[in-house]
């Protein structure tokens, strides 16, 4: 999880830069002190704990400066702890309250990372991928330029290639069972949409057998 304490840190670098909470020692029960608490048990890998100090910060203190970046600092802790569906809910509430943010295309990043690090095999349901494919396309959408949009476009490719290979998967077990309509669907699907992704040659292969005993099967 290295990474992701790096952007967690890179995120309140630029919230609080020139701020007063680096400068010494913070007074005891202060905004200044619980945010570096809060950031303390979160360097521990005390992401409870960092949770817990992180909202009552929000809580007790919401016109504090402090506030926002405790906001994300909720929602940073949960990812940590392997927390995706409250680390979902948690970013998402906060590009609803903060929507000109400047740290929206990394909210927008950690949202569809939690999707991606959610997603099953090939073998099973897609949901997660396909939802963290739009949270990316979304991103690189609305801020191109973003540092957080080019490691985007490389998890888009990975989950369009394994979108691909779920419907190239269901295709051949319709294949395999001699439904051929359903397998020739899923692999049109396939040359439609997951174009040069590695599965040209074999999705074509077996569209067109699929096709020849189809068309054979009418002729019995």
């Amino acid at each position: 999880m290295k990474h992701v304490r790096v952007f967690f840190m890179c995120v309140f670098l630029s919230l609080f830069t020139g701020c007063a909470w680096w400068s010494g020692p913070a007074e005891p029960g202060t905004p200044d002190a619980l945010f570096k608490q809060a950031q303390e048990q979160y360097q521990d890998g005390d992401y409870d704990d960092a949770t817990e100090l992180f909202r009552r910060l929000t809580e007790e203190y919401p016109l504090s400066e402090y506030a926002i970046a405790a906001e994300l600092g909720v929602a940073d802790s949960y990812f940590s702890d392997e927390d995706y569906i409250s680390a979902v809910a948690q970013y998402t509430d906060f590009m609803e309250f903060h929507p000109t943010n400047e740290n929206l295309p990394y909210v927008m990043f950690q949202i569809g990372l939690c999707h991606f690090r959610q997603m099953l095999g090939i073998d099973r349901d897609q949901t997660e991928t396909r939802m963290a494919l739009k949270s990316f396309e979304k991103l690189i959408s609305r801020f191109p330029s973003s540092t957080f949009s080019f490691p985007a476009k490389q998890y888009v490719k990975e989950c369009r290639e394994r979108l691909g290979e779920h419907e190239f998967y269901v295709g051949q077990f319709y294949f395999d069972i001699g439904e051929y309509r359903a397998a020739i669907g899923r692999f049109q699907i396939i040359q439609e949409k997951y174009a040069r992704l590695g599965m040209d040659y074999k999705a074509a292969y077996f569209l067109d057998e699929a096709k020849r005993r189809l068309a054979k099967e009418k002729t019995e």
